[in-house]
């Protein structure tokens, strides 16, 4: 038993995130912008381990911590732990089964996190059940079905608080469903709305769909989104569509896969959507999370939209109306496209998947992926961990088939590709990449970042290890070894005055702070 949590509307609208971190990305932004600097540049060699918490049912955890009144919540498969903050000491574990009978990322029962308000803890499991906890206790409150899993659907996100509602999306889209974003009365649990991201017949965008195949689209949610209060709007992200790498049977643009959607948080409602990539014969998903920010477009401030993509373009967008304003590429690797037009659409090369196998850049893991970008309104700097590679894509075209993906075959990496981790950091007032940190490794980790008012980057780095960099200049200034390949984002909170960084790494969570 805990004390009380409480954790109040207010408390989720506070920007930026300080002594709590209240959801995912630390706040409603996205933006892993953490208002603590007693971790400094001048400091942060001092930095040391305070605890690590190992919970035995994962070898790769994707959690990022949530932390509330010097109570961090973390999850491991569909298990949900209550931990001491300041020691990593167990206050309570909820304990769930996985499920049996899954596909692709559900089957390997990942979960990246809780949603918290009140005293209320929200967490979805693999099977996309959403659970409700007490957050004092770890007792069971209620349990919704929100997806069905015999027909492929499966989860992996952590859930968005928003007002009084639990929004959840879905994985599968590599399944063959039919993607959605969904509100639950945080009370209760009765369902308040469902958007389909791949419209019903005679719906607008229904004609890139023809039959059945609207059934099968994919364009699932499995990242949580963001949400900007001032304008009443959620922001959400969307996968490929479906089946991978061959578009015959869904000519057009496929809507609304590969997009961000512009929602009203209380009905559901679109108010806008933008498609990075039309079309995606690439498996080029864009649950990259869509960071909100106010900075000069033009000598003229506004508020923006950046997202990172998976397709190797960084996109500002005016998240007011979703006007595209500017797409940078920022890997070389990069030949699926020639650029991306004055409206904001790529322009084609003509590579495309085929029989024989064709060589395309980024790789099937694409320029960046789910992993955490951040961005400091000090610096003005956008920071994301980049992947140069490059895949052959082949296609061998199948039906769609119950219980089995809908990849319509695969890729390879190219034999002589060497695949390079790059941390980045954009500068979107200048609209220019400013400084690049190449990676020692092999590529194949998945930390993402967090920025400080310290005037850190925290990322998890290709070697294993949880770094941290200069975020003016990107010099290198600390590292600590986990000795296990990080799949997960870094954050920050606060316990008695003592500013902490966690991370969760291979199968562990790691907090570390300055010795006092």
């Amino acid at each position: 038993m805990v004390a009380d949590v409480n954790v109040s509307p207010a408390d989720l609208l506070t920007q930026p995130t300080g002594a709590n971190w209240t959801s995912y990305n630390g706040d409603y932004t996205g933006r892993r912008y953490s208002a603590l600097r007693e971790i400094t540049a001048a400091n942060v060699t001092q930095l040391r381990a305070s605890w690590i918490f190992h919970p035995s049912n994962s070898e790769r955890l994707e959690v990022t911590p949530v932390v509330v009144n010097g109570v961090m919540y973390v999850t491991s498969a569909n298990d949900a732990f209550a931990l001491g903050a300041r020691t990593g000491r167990v206050l309570w574990h909820h304990q769930r089964p996985v499920s049996a009978g899954l596909l692709d990322d559900a089957a390997a029962h990942h979960n990246r996190g809780v949603g918290v308000w009140r005293n209320f803890l929200y967490m979805e499991t693999d099977d996309a059940h959403l659970l409700c906890l007490d957050a004092r206790s770890g007792h069971l409150l209620w349990d919704v079905t929100y997806a069905d899993k015999a027909k492929q659907y499966g989860a992996t996100s952590a859930p968005l608080v928003v007002k009084d509602e639990v929004i959840v999306g879905t994985s599968g889209g590599d399944s063959g469903v039919r993607g959605f974003v969904a509100a639950y009365d945080a009370v209760t649990g009765k369902l308040k709305w469902r958007f389909w991201t791949i419209p019903g017949p005679g719906e607008f965008g229904s004609s890139s769909w023809p039959g059945d195949s609207y059934l099968h689209g994919g364009g699932t949610t499995w990242m949580p989104g963001t949400y900007d209060a001032k304008l009443d709007t959620l922001y959400w992200t969307t996968s490929n569509a479906a089946p991978d790498f061959v578009g015959d049977s869904r000519p057009g643009d496929d809507l609304y896969t590969a997009s961000v959607l512009a929602l009203n948080p209380s009905t559901g409602a679109l108010k806008w959507y933008f498609q990075f990539t039309p079309h995606d014969l690439y498996d080029y998903d864009a649950n990259e999370t869509p960071v909100l920010l106010s900075a000069k477009v033009n000598g003229q401030t506004r508020d923006l939209l950046v997202q990172a993509n998976r397709n190797g373009f960084l996109y500002i967008l005016d998240r007011t109306d979703g006007k595209f304003l500017k797409a940078t590429a920022f890997v070389e690797k990069l030949n699926w496209a020639k650029g991306v037009d004055a409206s904001g659409r790529p322009i084609l090369s003509g590579r495309i998947p085929s029989a024989e196998g064709t060589q395309i850049c980024p790789s099937i893991d694409g320029a960046t992926n789910w992993f955490s970008p951040s961005y400091n309104p000090d610096t003005g700097f956008f920071y994301v961990m980049a992947l140069e590679s490059c895949s052959v894509f082949f296609t061998h075209p199948q039906p769609f088939a119950q219980g089995q993906t809908f990849y319509d075959t695969g890729t390879k990496l190219t034999p002589d590709d060497h695949a390079q981790k790059i941390l980045l950091a954009y500068s979107v007032p200048e609209g220019k990449i400013v400084w690049r940190y190449l990676q020692v490794g092999r590529g194949n980790s998945w930390g993402g970042t967090l920025t400080t008012a310290g005037e850190l980057v925290f990322f998890g780095n290709d070697t294993g290890a949880l770094e941290a960099v200069d975020a003016r200049t990107g010099r290198a200034l600390w590292q600590f070894t986990t000795g296990q390949t990080i799949h997960a984002s870094p954050m920050s909170y606060a316990v008695d005055g003592v500013q902490y960084v966690a991370i969760a790494a291979g199968g562990d969570i790691v907090s570390f702070s300055l010795p006092h």
